[in-house]
């Protein structure tokens, strides 16, 4: 089951770049600091040297060794302003356009990602969710047959046998309202992410519904999005809709959905918006003791993940740690 053991061996045998975008944010900082004190992943800081520098010392922080690169200093600004015009070109973007455009931290540090200055990214810790994910959509662009970016969240908490008890949960942060198709798309990458976590998934599409026990729009769309992935997915245990009591409570289970393999024993769950999605892995992370690591974006064709702006270091790192574990090629 999972450990950051894991992931950290796996860049300790494939060593990675990230692109940290607020190079002065003390939690950056202090992420940054343990970062470099190992030999598996390398931070990328962006952001003024001597802000840095200066907010480091301040902070007590030892980013010694660190790349720091400042966009008005870049000496390969040309050719990424280049090659962002060339992406850009279907909406008219010219070059002295795309130059103001690349001041800006997180479009800057999404090209270094694009033209492999770096291997992933990891963004958010000042600003939105949306200044993460549109130079990303932009530029990195969802992966060949992808349609949307949605994201999962994994979360883990020790188990009585000792062994971590780990959960996936998808979408939790990106697609606010999904249609049956997204569904699909949103449950196939969560069951992607969630295997990379050592989960063995077990999938329950759920709703206030079980079974046909309750009626509306909302129930019919997870029903046949449940039998959507089925269909395209045979060999994984896929069942909905269901009541979230059906899907982890095999007592409850054996009363309301008896015939379904998934219902009792669920480990990864899919969410009909992302209110549920959010207030589900909220209540799991608050009063179920469940450390919450996410949101992680599926979909694009490279890493790149988004922090909550009320994150603290700790989970900076682990951030980073996830978000360049995902470009190995062990991990693909």
């Amino acid at each position: 089951m999972f450990g950051f053991g894991d992931l950290i061996k796996v860049l300790k045998d494939d060593p990675k770049t990230i692109v940290l975008t607020e190079g002065t944010d003390a939690r950056i900082l202090e992420a940054s600091s343990r970062l470099l004190a190992s030999n598996f992943l390398k931070p990328i800081l962006v952001g003024n040297k001597e802000k840095i520098y200066e907010k480091a010392e301040e902070s007590g922080f030892n980013i010694r060794g660190a790349n720091i690169i400042d966009p008005s200093e870049y000496d390969e600004m040309d050719a990424m302003v280049a090659e962002f015009v060339e992406l850009r070109k279907s909406k008219g973007v010219t070059e002295e356009q795309a130059r103001e455009i690349l001041k800006q931290n997180n479009y800057f540090g999404t090209m270094l990602v694009k033209m492999g200055k770096a291997d992933a990214l990891l963004g958010g810790a000042t600003y939105s969710t949306a200044d993460t994910v549109r130079p990303a959509l932009q530029l990195i662009k969802t992966k060949p047959g992808n349609h949307i970016v949605s994201s999962c969240f994994i979360l883990v908490r020790p188990g009585a046998t000792g062994e971590n008890e780990v959960l996936a949960m998808g979408d939790c942060g990106i697609v606010i309202k999904p249609n049956e198709d997204e569904l699909v798309e949103i449950a196939e990458e969560t069951i992607k992410c969630a295997r990379l976590f050592g989960v063995d998934p077990k999938v329950a599409f759920l709703s206030y519904s079980t079974d046909g026990s309750g009626k509306g729009e909302d129930v019919d769309k997870m029903r046949a999005a449940a039998r959507k992935t089925k269909e395209r997915n045979p060999d994984i245990p896929i069942d909905g809709e269901m009541q979230f009591d059906a899907a982890v409570s095999p007592k409850v289970a054996q009363k309301k959905y008896p015939t379904s393999q998934v219902a009792g024993h669920a480990n990864t769950f899919i969410f009909p918006d992302i209110n549920a999605g959010n207030i589900g892995y909220k209540i799991a992370q608050r009063m179920g003791n469940f450390e919450a690591y996410g949101p992680i974006l599926l979909g694009l064709n490279s890493p790149i993940n988004d922090l909550s702006r009320g994150c603290t270091a700790t989970e900076v790192y682990s951030m980073a740690i996830i978000t360049a574990a995902l470009s190995s090629n062990s991990l693909k």
